[in-house]
């Protein structure tokens, strides 16, 4: 009696990755040295943000995605930072948008011209200070517009309004060491961090609260990253007490045991992963590997399936993922990494090999387009949204971009939204009952009131120093006629 083993099923299973041509790379960029566990790169439909070497000061450089080949010394770079840039980040509801901390202690966000630089960028759009030390995190909210995430070596996690360059919450109290990444859920309602004390944290920001924890998650004491993925579970990567690279998956409903837990190899490398909630793929490439393995995560035991590895000769320092709307679908490619190398960048192809030209509806279900499903207003009076889906079936064709513009009135009267104090814990029914666009117009209505007493109080300033002169002037005239 024979016994053939079975193979599990999946439209994943042959996914082979494949570096594009040299002529299609981008050669001769100076990828930054900063000991940092960033990804150094970030990508979208239209632009590639690489962050480089500079001196005196924090730089990265933004190229249009059709710019490859010999990338010139003297091409502009966006430089307004004074310390090195640590990360950066582009808006999903603006291709033309990126946002970058730096060890500057700033939060910096940039508008890109439509075409890219003709020269270097030295004004952002908004500069957000609040840290006090190094920023090394940054991530916008995936479905509200104009949300932003920072956290700093400061241990403190900020969540900003660009819109209006204001401050939202302030998460001070949550973490007691050096936070190692941030990942918001699938709509933005809650986020995990990964923490040195190898705590694994889910955390409600608009209520400043701890949703869950757990301690200990992965027991050595090297970086850890944990994201969470888009049915609600969160997926983590860190090491061993033997220094041995480990993967989990954790249900945040019962945190006290792994769904899943495999071990890897024992290179020293940070692992950074990158998930694809269409597909249910993560992809984990570690910093100084030269390979990327991609695991399929399902819904019945062992939860994570290892698909394959993707190897090549040259080490990476930094990974950016294509967003799925990037993607060329004639080509039935599900991913595109950008691999930074010493001094280039070099596009991988993830590819699931068809015989039809078809589209292939299984591989491209509806994907989050860049349009924002709430307002910042929206989301901080506790409205939720999933993303806005859209069809990849005609290829995605970019829409015309909206500026980015940033209203100083709510930082001029310092008018912070109910829902906010100094602790970060929230008064979310404040503004519940209380629709967004009252709450602006009677904020609009007082700060007019205010102006007119002001302009008031100068009318009669002037009035008082006009008749002072006149009398000043009276008197002058008499002393040169020798009246006194």
């Amino acid at each position: 009696m024979s016994f053939r083993k079975v193979v599990r099923q999946s439209k994943f299973r042959h996914v082979f990755g494949q570096p594009v041509k040299n002529d299609q790379c981008y050669e001769d960029i100076r990828v930054s040295r900063v000991t940092w566990d960033s990804t150094f790169c970030a990508v979208n439909p239209k632009f590639l943000a690489v962050i480089v070497e500079a001196s005196g000061g924090g730089a990265f450089m933004v190229l249009p995605l059709n710019k490859t080949g010999r990338i010139d010394k003297a091409y502009p770079t966006v430089c307004g930072h004074t310390g090195p840039v640590l990360d950066i980040d582009w808006c999903p509801h603006n291709d033309e948008v990126i946002a970058s901390g730096s060890e500057d202690c700033t939060v910096m966000v940039w508008q890109i011209p439509e075409n890219g630089l003709t020269s270097p960028l030295t004004e952002p759009v908004v500069v957000l200070e609040g840290h006090t030390k190094r920023v090394g995190i940054i991530t916008w909210h995936p479905t509200a517009r104009n949300v932003l995430l920072s956290a700093g070596c400061d241990n403190v996690v900020l969540i900003w309004n660009v819109g209006t360059a204001e401050e939202l919450y302030r998460l001070d109290s949550l973490h007691p060491d050096l936070i190692y990444n941030v990942s918001w859920n699938h709509n933005g309602s809650l986020f995990c961090s990964a923490c040195k004390d190898k705590s694994v944290r889910i955390i409600d920001p608009r209520r400043g609260t701890l949703v869950a924890e757990r301690e200990k998650a992965h027991e050595g004491a090297r970086p850890m990253r944990a994201i969470f993925l888009a049915d609600g579970k969160v997926f983590t990567t860190g090491f061993s007490r033997m220094s041995e690279r480990q993967l989990a998956l954790w249900d945040p409903e019962n945190l006290e045991e792994p769904m899943a837990l495999q071990e890897l190899d024992s290179s020293n490398g940070a692992l950074l992963p990158f998930y694809d909630p269409d597909t249910s793929v993560v992809y984990v490439c570690g910093k100084g590997d030269s390979s990327i393995r991609y695991f399929e995560i399902t819904d019945e035991p062992p939860y994570i399936h290892f698909l394959n590895t993707f190897t090549s000769k040259e080490p990476q320092r930094g990974m950016g993922s294509m967003p799925k709307r990037g993607l060329e679908v004639s080509k039935c490619e599900i991913a595109r990494f950008y691999k930074l190398h010493e001094r280039k960048c070099e596009p991988i192809v993830m590819t699931v090999p068809r015989k039809s030209d078809l589209f292939q509806d299984d591989l491209y279900p509806d994907t989050a387009g860049p349009e924002a499903a709430l307002e910042a207003e929206d989301w901080v009076s506790g409205q939720d949204a999933n993303p806005i889906l859209i069809s990849l079936r005609e290829a995605y064709v970019p829409s015309k971009q909206r500026d980015l513009k940033v209203s100083r009135r709510n930082v001029l009267s310092d008018s912070r939204p109910a829902s906010y104090n100094r602790s970060g814990a929230s008064t979310a029914t404040a503004v519940t009952d209380v629709p967004s666009g009252n709450l602006a117009g009677a904020g609009e209505a007082g700060k007019l009131e205010e102006v007119m007493q002001e302009l008031r109080a100068l009318r009669m300033l002037v009035k008082e120093q006009g008749e002072r002169i006149s009398r000043l002037e009276e008197q002058l005239g008499r002393m040169e006629n020798g009246d006194t």
